[in-house]
């Protein structure tokens, strides 16, 4: 079947937000597993963890260039803001999901409309996109599904008379970080599952049908991801995984820690070798939580911890930031309204995930079109035409610029407190635990292959 045709706005648009989220927010955008989408016009439910709000949806919106994607979300994200909400509705794709631990029982009877709009598509042999999670999570681990997503495909499968074959394609996100500019995401996509094989136990037995299904497809997005399921581990193991013990299990194990999707399977190798060795790497485990408490305390991260910075050192990345502080004064234009207005928004909010979505849809909606066009308008007045063209252009760039300062600017004074803590004799202890800790895993983990 051919791909779906949009009109001139709705490419220009896309093309546009490409370059914002995937050349200018990420530093690296990958995707994985294009070869199991099936063709433009199957009827296709995908299915995601929920790892990052609005970026996940991004992330998938982006990567289907034949298909486009109609994703079902949380209710609660259009109750933000109205030009936010248009975004979600127009430009995304959303539709509202309502639940009643959130949204209260009474809400519930929008999900009929969600639910009528999503299985029509579905049998025009459109994409709908849901996250059985029912809320994105801060931690790399699978929560709970519910059953909503298996219960639309069926529905909309029963609607057609079961004569349409709708597919449910697992897909994951993962990112190198949560929050920031310039990170890396990865987006996987899995088998898809055909419901034509089960649509005789689904008239019989619509429940069992929902959860073979369900298995199948839960086992698949867990496979794919980083799931750390030992959550009363999980700050100690996250510390190690993503710090220098898991660059270095990396290295030592053929994956590369400078590229995401080797390091995510790194990772998933590194955390299934502790918990083969759960009970003898315990007291170490139980060392490492405490370790990063004891450097929350001090406000010290592990890059100084394990390479302890020298005077020379600051000094040196002290002169660097004086010397480039006329660039970044001048690029506080926009930079300011770019970060500070979605870091308004998010603690409005209180929630800090939600962060990378606000600077995402408020700056790619209002705040770089608004600050080019004055930006254009004003240069042209004064200076010309085509140096208007080229500062409205330059903005974004500007952006990151300020960004990067900002991002050694704290490293500098992360390094400067931690010579600071240093001279009050609180890293010592640290230093000693966190080097007993890297030794002692070590270790333990080197049986494992």
């Amino acid at each position: 079947m051919a791909a779906e045709r949009y009109s001139f706005i709705y490419t220009a648009y896309k093309a546009y937000i490409r370059v914002m989220v995937n050349v200018l927010y990420y530093k690296d955008v990958q995707i994985l597993g294009m070869d199991n989408v099936p063709a433009a016009g199957t009827p296709l439910l995908i299915v995601s963890d929920h790892q990052n709000s609005l970026n996940d949806a991004l992330g998938i919106f982006l990567s289907m260039d034949d298909r486009k994607v109609h994703f079902i979300a949380r209710a609660d994200v259009f109750d933000i803001n109205p030009l936010f909400s248009k975004f979600l509705y127009d430009v995304v794709g959303l539709l509202p999901a309502f639940r009643i631990a959130y949204e209260g029982e009474a809400a519930l009877h929008g999900n009929d409309n969600t639910f009528k709009v999503s299985e029509q598509r579905l049998l025009d042999g459109k994409t709908v996109a849901m996250y059985p999670e029912a809320g994105h999570q801060d931690h790399h681990w699978l929560g709970r599904f519910t059953y909503g997503y298996t219960r639309l495909a069926f529905e909309a499968a029963q609607a057609g008379g079961f004569e349409k074959e709708i597919f449910i394609l697992p897909s994951c996100n993962h990112y190198s970080k949560y929050r920031g500019l310039r990170n890396s995401m990865l987006i996987k996509y899995g088998t898809p599952v055909s419901l034509a094989s089960y649509y005789e136990l689904y008239k019989t037995k619509p429940r069992t049908a929902q959860r073979q299904v369900n298995a199948i497809v839960r086992e698949q997005i867990s496979s794919m991801m980083l799931n750390i399921e030992d959550e009363q581990n999980y700050k100690a193991i996250d510390f190690l995984r993503d710090g220098e013990f898991g660059r270095k299990w990396a290295s030592d194990h053929g994956y590369d820690p400078d590229n995401l999707p080797s390091k995510l399977e790194s990772d998933k190798a590194l955390v299934a070798a502790i918990a083969s060795v759960k009970e003898d790497v315990q007291p170490v485990l139980d060392d490492t939580a405490s370790l990063v408490s004891d450097m929350e305390s001090a406000r010290v991260v592990e890059r100084d911890v394990a390479d302890p910075p020298s005077r020379f050192e600051i000094f040196e990345e002290g002169l660097l930031l004086f010397l480039l502080l006329p660039i970044a004064l001048f690029c506080l234009w926009p930079s300011v309204l770019a970060w500070g207005i979605p870091k308004h928004f998010s603690r409005k909010v209180g929630d800090v995930m939600l962060e990378g979505s606000f600077v995402l849809a408020i700056d790619i909606l209002l705040v770089i079109p608004v600050c080019a066009l004055i930006t254009f308008v004003t240069t042209w007045i004064f200076f010309g035409f085509v140096r208007g063209i080229a500062y409205a252009l330059l903005l974004p760039f500007l952006c990151l610029f300020e960004w990067e300062y900002y991002k050694m600017a704290e490293k500098f004074l992360q390094k400067t407190r931690y010579r600071k803590a240093a001279r009050k004799g609180l890293t010592g202890s640290i230093e000693k635990k966190y080097k007993s800790i890297m030794s002692r895993m070590g270790e333990a983990l080197s049986s494992c292959g």
